[in-house]
């Protein structure tokens, strides 16, 4: 039996929304992005966020583990707990001025992501979980959508490009002839629509565990699924699908083709 997660709900909501203010700082300011090896941009505000979100993790739980996109993993002793962070997912929005980009942070214990915490500074959405304690989206509970018809279904996802670069282009045509919308530039929004009944499926052929740690206990909390395309609940997939209870068979049974 877990203890109560509530602290840990408070402390990653209140980090999270710090974060999340800093880096409006730099918001549509015109700072320019560097590029990564990966050719992915990174910011100031990625590097200060990550920053400031390590160093409440660190003073508050030293004994935690920490790994984060731009800064790296702190591994600690036979640690239990891990945090995952992503300071700003969604930095090609950002570094546009689009406001569709969010702070996450998740909290693995014992293997199992328990606490998730996703932040939209710019448009200021809130949404919060944790297992048995429900999902949270500005202060009132998220619920997924009601559809239960794929052919009623909005389907949202990132760049449409990456379903054919990672192997995934008749899974991503079948979506597209069995489903009502399919709209783009999502990244973690998408994720937060699906959990807040404003679509009902959100599709990420590739994935890493910072893009998505958040969302498992988000997407279970609001009545939802998030893990892979193979119907395990995982961050560890390499690829990421949220969907609704309702939808999930039917979702699933499209991507077997």
């Amino acid at each position: 039996m877990l203890p109560s997660l509530d602290p840990l709900l408070q402390f990653a909501t209140e980090t999270a929304y710090l974060a999340g203010r800093l880096t409006l700082g730099y918001y549509q300011t015109g700072a320019q992005p560097d590029f990564k090896a990966d050719d992915t941009p990174v910011t100031v505000a990625d590097r200060k966020a990550e920053e400031l979100i390590r160093a409440r993790i660190e003073k508050q739980f030293p004994q935690h583990a920490i790994v984060g996109e731009e800064l790296g993993v702190k591994e600690t002793a036979a640690a239990t707990h891990r945090w995952f962070i992503d300071p700003i997912d969604g930095t090609k929005s950002f570094a546009r001025g689009v406001p569709l980009f969010g702070v996450l942070i998740g909290l693995e214990i014992e293997g199992k992501v328990e606490v998730g915490v996703a932040y939209f500074p710019a448009l200021n959405e809130m949404l919060a979980a944790a297992t048995g304690l429900g999902c949270w989206w500005n202060g009132r509970r998220a619920r997924v959508s009601p559809v239960t018809e794929l052919a009623r279904a909005y389907v949202v996802h990132t760049d449409v490009a990456s379903f054919g670069k990672h192997q995934r282009r008749a899974e991503w045509e079948r979506f597209q002839a069995a489903t009502y919308v399919r709209a783009g530039w999502s990244d973690a929004f998408g994720y937060l629509c699906v959990a807040t009944g404003r679509a009902e499926v959100m599709l990420d052929p590739i994935m890493s565990v910072w893009d998505c740690a958040p969302f498992p206990p988000i997407l279970q909390e609001a009545g939802g699924y998030f893990g892979d395309w193979q119907g395990r609940v995982t961050i560890y997939g390499n690829e990421a699908l949220a969907t609704t209870q309702a939808l999930l068979p039917q979702v699933l049974r499209l991507i077997e083709g």
